[in-house]
């Protein structure tokens, strides 16, 4: 199975461009799956700690028209998050979209950051606490968005249901990059599945800003492949035979 992770601008007006060389990368490369970063079709909205009601709905009908597209892409799974209004409540969804059977809602982002650059929790609200697995494109994906890769009690959990691979869309900073790529790479191995990531993007030289550095791990938390400003996507073969194998050896077959 191919899968592709990616790095995506930050800002609206260079989003096309980068979009229609994704989608020539994913043609190029005949792949499967695609990750896509955290609420990737609208500017960041929990840069500031004043909550705009109304800024969240552009965001939210920003993605309805972004999703719409996912067809473009000519790849049957795509993974990612959007903001949504659920009951009048704001939430951040994992989804899953299939050429088959469209677009699944599939986790509610749990753990919030409340701080310079991220109020996220000011802004809209912590999901139900399920970490589950559902089926995606033929495999067994687990959401784990942002800040929940950093609770390794939920890669394990995911990978005792038999995830083959946790899906990590970030919205993170440049300057916390290598700290999350080791945080990518401690979930896999807890879990015995693959993880992917993809991050937003900004050449602005803020430490602040989004920074990039998508990655590919395997379940014994080897980096397969990261992204680059200058190679926005990579596209990895993985196999999912080697994730349910991974389960039984070291650590994963310690019990608590």
């Amino acid at each position: 199975m191919k899968v592709t992770v990616c790095e995506l601008p930050d800002s609206s007006a260079a989003l096309e461009e980068a979009w229609n060389g994704l989608t020539l990368h994913l043609a190029d490369e005949g792949s499967d799956l695609l990750l896509l970063p955290e609420m990737p079709f609208h500017p960041w909205l929990a840069g500031t700690r004043e909550v705009d009601p109304g800024a969240w709905l552009a965001a939210v009908e920003a993605h309805d028209r972004w999703l719409e597209r996912l067809p473009e892409m000519g790849v049957a799974t795509v993974l990612g998050s959007r903001p949504v209004i659920r009951d009048e409540r704001r939430f951040n969804e994992g989804f899953v979209w299939e050429v088959t059977g469209g677009y699944r809602a599939a986790h509610l982002k749990y753990y919030l950051p409340d701080e310079e650059g991220f109020w996220e929790a000011s802004w809209y609200e912590r999901g139900d606490g399920e970490f589950n697995v559902i089926e995606a494109g033929g495999v067994k994906a687990g959401f784990q968005i942002c800040t929940d890769l950093w609770f390794t009690e939920r890669s394990r959990a995911l990978g005792r249901q038999g995830a083959h691979l946790i899906a990590a869309p970030r919205a993170t900073p440049r300057s916390t990059l290598e700290k999350w790529l080791a945080g990518g790479r401690v979930a896999a191995v807890t879990s015995g599945a693959y993880c992917l990531s993809s991050n937003r993007f900004t050449s602005a030289e803020n430490e602040q800003d989004p920074g990039g550095l998508g990655w590919i791990t395997d379940p014994e938390g080897e980096v397969l492949a990261t992204t680059e400003p200058d190679r926005p996507f990579v596209t990895v073969t993985i196999d999912p035979a080697f994730a349910e194998g991974a389960k039984e050896t070291y650590p994963r077959y310690v019990r608590e």
